[in-house]
């Protein structure tokens, strides 16, 4: 087994786990966020933020794999996915499981070091992350399930800071439904013909031409409802500003996606990160700026 060969596998690993996008990661990692600063109160210990991160990147690594083994037969008839490892024959099907397995199980050590509300909420968080790639065969709109997905490190987050899952972190996880439908859609937009062709469902097949007027209110919703969490939980001022500079780089995406083409729907998708950057920035601003005037 020479050098050149183990390079190539790793290099076919770290594609199958998305190592080389980050933007799938730092969508799943801004909501995860938000919700342990509030449960925090704006002062999370630092070990549980760095437990949430690396378990952030662990599971969207693990659930990359498993997408592509549940997608193996359609990817490499799809344009944007074609060169996956797993749809070109470059990883077996039996691989991507196993790398799914390992992340996982690493992930699960970081758990233990939870309370055990959120080592029970883990399992949960499981079974949604492994069967949401195989939405796609009989939902409408999986995308609403995605965001679930997506969300759920939020009442992990409750659970780990206050040891239970008070009403605002349903709220927030409403909130993240409806930012998850929002990106996603777009990126659906962008398979649209092939997914098509393929019999797959998605919310952008299922919404035709509704499906930019859907984007657009699906964001208003989750500002709409992060603000109304604002006002209820009496957050600072720039909670409020990060909204604001949220909603202005939403209303950006209109001019995107209007005329539904794969570059446009694709740099929509791939802005929308800086959507739920700019909330946590609002979010965790008091907290930087406290560490920066030396506060302890």
């Amino acid at each position: 087994m020479n050098l050149a060969f183990i390079l190539q596998r790793l290099d076919a690993y770290e594609r199958l786990v998305r190592l080389d996008k980050p933007i799938g990661t730092l969508l799943l990692l801004w909501p995860t966020l938000w919700a342990v600063w509030i449960a925090a109160r704006g002062r999370p210990p630092w070990a549980l933020v760095l437990i949430f991160v690396v378990g952030t990147v662990l599971m969207r690594s693990a659930g990359c794999a498993i997408n592509d083994y549940a997608d193996r037969d359609f990817d490499g008839r799809v344009e944007r996915t074609r060169h996956r490892p797993l749809a070109a024959g470059e990883i077996r099907p039996a691989e991507a499981l196993g790398v799914a397995l390992v992340l996982s199980a690493l992930a699960f050590l970081l758990v233990l070091q939870l309370n055990g509300l959120a080592i029970g909420l883990s399992f949960v968080a499981l079974a949604i992350a492994a069967s949401y790639p195989f939405t796609k065969r009989f939902l409408a709109i999986p995308q609403a399930y995605l965001g679930i997905a997506f969300g759920f490190g939020i009442p992990m987050a409750y659970a780990a800071m206050q040891a239970r899952l008070p009403w605002e972190c349903w709220v927030m996880l409403a909130a993240n439904v409806c930012y998850a439908f929002a990106y996603d859609t777009e990126y659906a937009m962008v398979d649209r013909n092939d997914d098509v062709k393929l019999g797959i469902r998605t919310s952008a097949i299922t919404l035709g031409r509704w499906d930019v007027a859907a984007v657009l209110a699906s964001y208003a919703a989750m500002i709409a409802i992060l603000a109304g969490l604002g006002l209820a939980l009496k957050l600072h001022g720039p909670y409020f500003a990060g909204l604001a500079v949220a909603a202005g780089l939403a209303a950006r995406h209109w001019g995107l996606i209007r005329e539904r083409t794969r570059e446009g729907c694709f740099k929509a998708f791939m802005e929308a990160n800086w959507i739920g950057a700019a909330i946590f920035a609002g979010i965790a601003y008091p907290t930087f700026a406290h560490w920066l005037r030396g506060g302890a």
